[in-house]
């Protein structure tokens, strides 16, 4: 097992710790951009790299369609592919597939589907997923799931989650078939089961069985309220071991990863910042403004005073207006640096607070500001 664990700190349930992955560490609790197609829209590495991230997700579903796994491989793989040489974490491709519900069929052996770019056939079992991200070369592989829909009966979701588990062992039979040593990199395992908490349980323990080196909790932000998404983490973490990091798969609004933290999740993904820089929906310490209103057509002021970023400190309000009026790319590119700055921000002032023992304070302060209530930790 490459992948380590270092927990540095708690404060209540929150942890700060540090993974140690083939490709570098990354301090926790950390916030991943999205890099669906091997790019995070409109950013270079450096770039990335500038702003603190320290890892990125690539999307197993996308990159399979275009350009090929094979194609990535014969290339050098996705970090030489997509010029980053810190850690990357593959998804399985299990959401994308839950997404296009009106065009899979669901059996035993796997997933097949129309492709969403030329109508072919695509079949996509979990030997499949585990063969195009070991392609890739990932540090982190994400095993093949069933994405249990909201809302589903008792019954459903216990179906989903036990053919979750049934491919998770056959996942990791075939990541690791060569040993551990030879795979390049390493496989969490997702924690399944719906609303329901004893399937969560089951599924957990099912997954602990199989000794895998990190855990994700699946199948939330599927359109569940909010007070049920925090139960299951209130009902689940605690029960996750200490020394493997703790991932909540897409959810991220800023109010919900403060939430999360506070129960005891390291990691995050969510293709929020990017999308809602590129539709003008940028975010400061009370909120979202969205730079299309009129209101900042001559603003001279930056998007946050409060903000360090690049955008902040050269442009302002008024500016990025004229050039999305205008769709000039520029816009786009100076809403995400904004963007991206403002969640990997927000993890640093988190893992500050952690490491001095203000964490709940700080959320309260932060939720406050946002005229969001403050979650109960």
């Amino acid at each position: 097992m490459t992948l380590r664990y270092e927990l540095l700190g708690t404060d209540g349930a929150a942890r700060r710790g540090r993974v140690h992955a083939r490709h570098g560490s990354i301090e926790t609790p950390a916030f991943m951009p999205v890099g669906t197609y091997g790019t995070v829209k409109a950013m270079t590495a450096e770039e990335l790299e500038g702003l603190g991230a320290e890892i990125v997700l690539g999307n197993t579903f996308h990159l399979m369609l275009r350009p090929g796994a094979e194609v990535i491989a014969e290339l050098g793989g996705l970090h030489r592919f997509m010029h980053w040489s810190r850690p990357i974490l593959t998804d399985s491709g299990g959401f994308q597939v839950f997404s296009l519900a009106k065009l899979r069929k669901i059996s035993e052996e796997g997933v097949k589907f129309r492709s969403p770019i030329d109508g072919s056939e695509v079949r996509l079992t979990p030997e499949d997923s585990m063969d195009v991200q070991r392609a890739l070369g990932s540090d982190i592989a994400m095993m093949f799931d069933d994405c249990t829909a909201w809302p589903a009966t008792e019954t459903q979701a216990r179906a989903s989650m036990e053919r979750s588990m049934r491919w998770a062992r056959r996942c990791h039979d075939h990541y690791y078939r060569d040993g551990r040593d030879a795979a390049p990199g390493d496989l969490f395992g997702i924690v399944q089961g719906g609303m329901y908490p004893q399937l969560r349980r089951e599924s957990l323990e099912a997954l602990m069985a199989i000794d895998l080196p990190g855990l994700a909790v699946g199948g939330l932000a599927v359109g569940e309220p909010e007070p049920e998404r925090l139960r299951v983490l209130e009902e689940l973490v605690p029960h996750m071991p200490t020394d493997r990091p703790r991932y909540l798969m897409g959810v991220g609004r800023p109010e919900d990863i403060v939430a999360a933290v506070l129960r005891g999740i390291d990691m995050f993904d969510c293709v929020m910042p990017t999308r809602h820089a590129r539709n003008g929906h940028l975010f400061t310490c009370t909120g979202v403004i969205n730079i299309r209103n009129a209101v900042h057509q001559r603003d001279p002021g930056p998007i946050d005073p409060e903000c360090g970023c690049y955008t902040c400190r050269n442009y302002s309000r008024a500016y990025l207006r004229h050039l999305d009026r205008c769709k000039e790319i520029l816009g786009s590119r100076l809403n995400t640096i904004h963007n991206l700055y403002f969640y990997l921000d927000l993890m640093r002032q988190l893992r500050e607070a952690i490491s001095e023992g203000r964490v709940a304070a700080f959320a309260r302060d932060f939720l406050a500001r946002r005229q969001a209530p403050a979650p109960v930790a």
